[in-house]
């Protein structure tokens, strides 16, 4: 269709002509009312960034976590992992808490155990220490 012919339609149907890709050739348009097509793409817009922002999540294990309390924390994290969240799992350390980096460690892997035998589990980032204490970050395989 020419784009004389489709002014002329949209003219007489009271919308507008809007330029939907710029990359095919010849140009591919729509004829829609102007301000509901900004309304719907805001709409869009804003409703993609409420999505990013609920994809992380974080759960806190004490240094002095009981095995009871590790497993609902696990089952707490296996729930967002269902739910497609990425989790932070983390421990913070306070004073001589800091120097028994071997155990708190063992806390963390049993964390991990305990969460890989509820859901299959990816790592995103490797355990790491962190002036506070231990973090990871943990993905649905």
């Amino acid at each position: 269709m020419s784009s004389a012919e489709a002014l002329q339609i949209t003219r007489e149907r009271n919308l507008d002509l809007v330029q939907v890709t710029e990359k095919v050739e010849p140009p591919v348009c729509r004829m829609v009312n102007y301000g509901k097509y900004i309304y719907l793409e805001k709409k869009k817009e804003r409703k993609s960034k409420k999505q990013k922002v609920d994809q992380f999540k974080e759960v806190r294990i004490s240094f002095t976590i009981s095995q009871h309390d590790l497993e609902v924390k696990a089952s707490q994290a296996s729930k967002f992992l269902k739910k497609g969240s990425k989790i932070k799992v983390g421990m913070i350390l306070k004073g001589r808490e800091k120097r028994l980096n071997d155990f708190a460690k063992g806390k963390m892997n049993k964390f991990l155990e305990i969460l890989n035998s509820l859901t299959s589990i990816k790592i995103e980032r490797e355990l790491k220490r962190e002036p506070r204490g231990f973090t990871i970050i943990i993905s649905k395989a």
